[in-house]
């Protein structure tokens, strides 16, 4: 009976055995693929960030277009070249700074040479403006009142004309021209000779010969949107001018005028004491 028993129990175990063999066979081995849109996005990742990138044009400014006047060309070509270059860039400053446009571009004309001067040739700088202590930029070096004076150096004249507008409505001394009107370019020239723009005693008549000559004063009514004619009249004043007599000083004349010696020269634009017999002096502000 225990041979019989066991028998049995082997023949058991033999089965299951058997089966279970027989159910790991039939099993498949899965191999895991890579996943195709996986691998499609990592490289179309990989070109995107290795491809070359495309200049932006876009947010380049934009290069002013200079027409340069023929070598034998005469002073009167050479300035309405000049004008022609320039007059949309002073009538836009006009708009967004308040600087009359025949002041900036008559400025311009008289301070570059009408653009053949060394600086604007070098450096485009179009107005003479000094370095400063808070000039961070380009630089050229050039004989002025001293030896190798600093100047400013521009990568495009309209940044000369730019610099023109923040160095006048950045300043308080200029703030009296602001309260001018827009088209009364006489008085903006006094004015400039007033703040100290210039020593030149003549530097006021000199704007004004300009823009008359040139009829710079359209430039004005361009941007004001008024009619096309001619120079506006100018209301007469009283210019109280003295002319220096035999024996005169500028102290005594002072006394005479009830001004400081420095304010009678600051009217004038006068570098030391000294006067001629014959000599005209302004004895209020011109």
């Amino acid at each position: 009976m225990m041979t019989l028993r066991c028998a049995r129990y082997i023949v058991m175990v033999l089965c299951v055995f058997m089966v279970l063999t027989s159910c790991g066979s039939k099993k498949k081995t899965v191999t895991k693929q890579p996943d195709k849109e996986n691998i499609d996005r990592r490289q179309r990742n990989y070109l995107e960030r290795t491809k070359p990138k495309e200049k932006n044009t876009e947010s380049e400014p934009t290069k002013t277009v200079v027409k340069e006047p023929e070598p034998e060309a005469s002073y009167e070509d050479v300035v309405a070249i000049y004008i022609e270059n320039y007059s949309e860039i002073v009538k836009d400053e006009m708009r967004q700074y308040g600087i009359p446009a025949s002041i900036k571009m008559a400025q311009g004309i008289l301070e570059s040479g009408a653009g053949r001067g060394d600086l604007a040739k070098r450096s485009n700088n179009h107005f003479g403006i000094k370095c400063h202590t808070v000039w961070t930029g380009d630089r050229v070096y050039h004989d002025d009142d001293e030896l190798q004076e600093c100047f400013r150096k521009y990568n495009d004249p309209k940044y000369s004309f730019r610099d023109h507008s923040l160095f006048l409505t950045s300043r308080s001394r200029y703030n009296d021209l602001f309260q001018l009107k827009k088209d009364d370019y006489r008085r903006w020239a006094r004015g400039l000779k007033k703040a100290g723009y210039a020593t030149d005693p003549k530097y006021p008549d000199k704007l004004i010969g300009i823009i008359e000559r040139y009829q710079l004063y359209k430039l004005d009514e361009e941007v004001l949107g008024k009619r096309k004619g001619s120079a506006p009249q100018e209301e007469e004043q009283p210019v109280n001018v003295y002319t220096v007599q035999k024996g005169d000083t500028l102290y005594s004349i002072s006394r005479r005028f009830n001004l400081s010696v420095e304010t009678l020269k600051q009217y004038n634009g006068l570098l030391s004491n000294e006067i001629q017999v014959g000599q005209q002096l302004y004895v209020t502000p011109n």
